[in-house]
């Protein structure tokens, strides 16, 4: 349940924490519609929600949580650089140099969030981060909710007023474009492109915006794991999304780790160990003698994988192949990884495929 801190209780604002971001769907293709869609860069970062009341400034997670307390230098660039009075959907970012060119960090990024307030304060000083608004809900007295994103667009232009660490992402209505950008964008930091309708409002907690990446990817709660058939580190982490019954549902496993990272990831998972339980898994249609026994694990932690398409009917769907992990999320609720986030799998019928006789 979430309960307001006190300065949370304090802005004075048309449109209160919390608020659930509008979220968006994932599709293969760039839509074509011309005249419908705006389309921006993918941000690879923490998304952030922040309300500024005057010196009052509320940063939260896309759960609800805190983000203001990892990231202090963000709160006084709002302070410094946002209107006085307004309500920003955006993200939050590292970036660093490479090689002569800026990107973004997610290593670095992933790394502030941290308990240690030493630590917090160190850190902003050696990897600060920045805000990139793409969305507005508030204005000044004026709540945007109702108001189309071109409204909202502009009110977000003027929501910023310095562009020093709080920055505007940049968009287009052109698809041809935002196509382009799809391919212009892969290794800045950046991990694919968001459409919004020009004409729609924001609503809160809905996917009502379209997501294009550079490859299917979702977020999944650690399960279990089971141990490298070399008796050293984890050989495969099991996977779990929550149905709408809100029962977690093992939805396949990642593997094919390196040496190094089968150590690293057991010290992150054993700790969640629920004390000695092995389970029995379901023997492999590939290799019968492979022992399929897995560890649970409390479900706490979310990974990012990539996936290539689900098989079977709703309810009872899974990775149609092994996965493959690419990060931590540690700005993510376990209970937030559900079936809703995937594209809709394809159930058809053989005839369906073959050439009419």
């Amino acid at each position: 349940m979430w309960v307001p801190t006190t300065k949370e209780r304090r802005v004075d604002l048309p449109v209160l924490p919390p608020v659930e971001p509008m979220l968006a769907k994932a599709q293969t293709k760039v839509p074509t519609d011309t005249g419908v869609w705006s389309f921006e860069p993918k941000w690879d970062g923490f998304r952030a929600l922040v309300f500024r009341d005057g010196d009052d400034v509320v940063l939260l997670s896309r759960s609800g949580k805190d983000l203001g307390r990892y990231f202090p230098e963000v709160v006084e660039a709002v302070r410094d650089e946002l209107a006085d009075r307004c309500v920003l959907d955006g993200e939050i970012v590292v970036p660093r140099d490479f090689g002569g060119r800026t990107r973004l960090d997610w290593e670095s990024l992933s790394q502030r969030i941290h308990p240690a307030q030493s630590r917090v304060d160190r850190l902003a000083r050696e990897t600060p981060a920045h805000f990139i608004g793409f969305d507005a809900l508030a204005i000044g007295d004026r709540s945007l909710l109702a108001e189309p994103f071109t409204t909202r667009r502009q009110a977000l232009r003027d929501g910023v007023e310095e562009k020093t660490w709080c920055h505007v992402t940049r968009t287009t209505e052109d698809p041809a474009v935002g196509a382009q950008w799809l391919q212009e964008f892969e290794g800045a930091g950046l991990d694919g492109v968001i459409a919004k309708r020009l004409d729609g409002s924001y609503l809160p907690g809905k996917r009502e915006m379209v997501k294009v990446k550079h490859h299917r990817d979702a977020d999944c709660v650690a399960m279990g794991y089971r141990i490298h058939k070399s008796g050293e580190g984890v050989g495969s982490i099991l996977l779990g999304l929550y149905r709408d019954d809100g029962e977690l549902q093992m939805v396949g496993g990642a593997a094919s780790f390196t040496a190094k990272a089968r150590l690293s990831l057991l010290a992150d998972l054993e700790p969640l160990r629920i004390g000695d339980d092995v389970r029995d898994g379901e023997p492999s249609r590939w290799n019968s003698a492979a022992d399929k026994r897995w560890i649970p694990v409390r479900p706490e932690r979310v990974c990012e994988v990539a996936y290539d398409q689900m098989e079977g009917n709703a309810g009872a769907q899974r990775f149609r192949h092994a996965v493959k992990f690419l990060r931590w999320r540690p700005d993510r609720d376990p209970d937030s990884c559900t079936f809703a986030q995937l594209d809709v799998p394809l159930n058809y019928d053989l005839s369906d495929v073959l050439e009419s006789q």
